[in-house]
């Protein structure tokens, strides 16, 4: 784990969290990370064109898996992973020692999850998670998305 920022441990020592702050806690504890990864590691370049680094796999993941709930363009994201602590949080990046991902970084990640028929795996592993912790993940804006717990339908087993 890196080590955090005083800027990052000040942001923390506020009142009461935002709920856009909350939601990539809530996520973070029930989607199984380490079980994604081995989905398209093997296949994940080691570096990018011309020995420019990727990002790390995990951050990519976490980073698309921001962009879904939030329906945030490659553009959006890259704003807000600068703007929003609880965001880079998540994905794992800290403003002053990583590379913030730009919007081309995040589309070449989309585009690599798509050559490698990956991106329905990985949606497909999230749900089944969720659903088997009787959770469901809604569509909502950058400042109300939420985590619920959903009844179990009879007709889905």
């Amino acid at each position: 784990m890196k080590q955090r920022s005083f800027a990052s441990w000040s942001l923390e020592a506020r009142k009461k969290p935002a709920r856009r702050e909350r939601f990539p806690g809530e996520i973070d504890k029930v989607v199984s990370w380490a079980a994604l990864l081995p989905l398209f590691e093997p296949s994940y370049p080691a570096s990018g064109r011309r020995g420019q680094p990727t990002m790390a796999p995990s951050s990519a993941l976490r980073v698309h898996f921001m962009q879904q709930p939030y329906a945030l363009s490659d553009p959006a994201m890259e704003d807000a992973l600068h703007e929003i602590e609880s965001m880079r949080g998540f994905a794992g990046l800290e403003l002053n020692e990583d590379a913030i991902p730009d919007e081309s970084t995040m589309l070449e990640f989309r585009r690599f999850l798509e050559q490698h028929n990956l991106a329905a795996e990985v949606i497909e592993a999230v749900n089944a998670h969720l659903s088997g912790k009787v959770l469901l993940l809604r569509q909502g804006t950058i400042v109300d998305d939420t985590i619920i717990q959903a009844t179990p339908s009879p007709h889905a087993r």
